[in-house]
């Protein structure tokens, strides 16, 4: 699994960057292009994707993992 690919505010700006990475993937205008560049990494390496609403909150998580579903009876 590659690592989470992370949307999050850069100023009056949107940026795409890998969890734990010091620098973005890229900065781009728009939330909606951010998040559209972000998925296709998260697809690409079958990892998470976080997206941070303006106010600074996650507000959107989806996963392209090995994810089971349903998920697996843990008792």
């Amino acid at each position: 699994m590659g690592k989470n690919q992370y949307v999050v505010r850069r100023n009056d700006k949107w940026a795409v960057k890998g969890e734990n990475n010091s620098k973005a993937t890229v900065i781009v205008d728009s939330q909606r292009e951010a998040i559209k560049i972000a998925r296709e990494i998260a697809k690409n390496q079958s990892s998470e994707l976080r997206v941070q609403g303006r106010n600074g909150k996650f507000r959107m998580c989806n996963s392209y993992g090995n994810d089971p579903c349903p998920p697996k009876d843990t008792k």
